[in-house]
């Protein structure tokens, strides 16, 4: 039986490393409740490119 829930993939991606024109991107994938955060997410996560935490919005 397949297990019911609120919770969804989501995919982060880097804005000052898209603003920047440095060639490849900064993406994590993490989960969500839709139920509880029904906006899209904003952390601050690790750019390996940029060396530095940086601010990643939620796509798509």
């Amino acid at each position: 039986m397949a297990k019911k829930g609120n919770r969804i993939q989501v995919i982060m991606e880097c804005t000052e490393h898209k603003d920047s024109g440095m060639p490849g991107t900064s993406r994590y994938i993490t989960t969500k409740n839709k139920k509880n955060t029904t906006e899209r997410l904003e952390l601050k996560k690790y750019n390996p490119i940029l060396k530095k935490v940086t601010v990643h919005k939620e796509i798509k």
